[in-house]
């Protein structure tokens, strides 16, 4: 699918100026330029166009707001200096698989002046004595190269304000788990409650029933006796 067509789909029927991420990997530039890309994506923050065949940037439009630039896997060997015209605001940058050979061409970063990590990894650049020391003298503002930083101290794999969202996310599922779990106790609560409640009802009605039966039975007692009684006087009062 060719690039234009697929920026057309991704918009969904979108102004462009509501997109603030855009991935147009594996689609197919137009001659080697940016095609169906224009100034209207003014809220751009991410744009990725891995592997689309692209050699040059001359048609990339005026992208204010945009931090994350993906170009891996393309022909780029120059025509950076337009990244710092058009993406002024870029704090990554990731060129690698791409035809950049000499520190000249990557000299045309250094008005990136908020450029934190930039990806050369699979350059011939690369290759070049002291490719590392040389790219983080020619561009300071540069803390991670290719993953690393001048320490070899590796990048963190997210922004830190995606990992605080992260974090609440997580504490939220927490404190909903405890919530059920409470309500969980509470209902096991309730339930021994209505049972303990309904043996004592039924203890009751037994010692009701206990008392019945023994009154009864003293009742038969008295019975018992008066006709013994009754049949006692009767007899004395033949004899007389």
């Amino acid at each position: 699918m060719d690039m234009k067509k697929r920026i057309t789909l991704e918009l969904r029927n979108r102004n462009p100026e509501e997109i603030t991420e855009l991935v147009v990997d594996n689609s197919r530039s137009a001659n080697g330029e940016i095609d169906g890309l224009t100034d209207g994506f003014t809220g751009l923050e991410f744009l990725s166009m891995i592997n689309v065949g692209l050699s040059s940037l001359a048609k990339l439009p005026s992208l204010p707001k945009l931090r994350k630039l993906e170009l891996s896997d393309n022909n780029l060997s120059g025509s950076l200096e337009t990244l710092s015209e058009k993406c002024p605001n870029l704090t990554y940058l990731n060129l690698s698989g791409n035809k950049i050979k000499e520190l000249s061409t990557v000299e045309a970063l250094q008005n990136l002046k908020n450029l934190m990590s930039l990806d050369l990894f699979n350059c011939e650049i690369t290759s070049l004595e002291d490719y590392r020391e040389s790219v983080f003298e020619l561009l300071p503002q540069v803390t991670f190269l290719d993953g690393f930083d001048q320490e070899d101290n590796e990048a963190p794999d997210s922004d830190p304000e995606d990992e605080d969202e992260d974090g609440e996310d997580v504490a939220g599922q927490t404190g909903d788990c405890d919530d059920e779990e409470d309500e969980e106790e509470d209902e096991d609560g309730s339930e021994g409650g209505e049972e303990e409640e309904d043996d004592e009802e039924e203890y009751a009605e037994e010692e009701e029933e206990e008392e019945e039966e023994d009154q009864a039975g003293v009742q038969g007692q008295k019975r018992k006796r008066d006709v013994n009684d009754e049949g006692k006087e009767e007899g004395d009062n033949e004899d007389d």
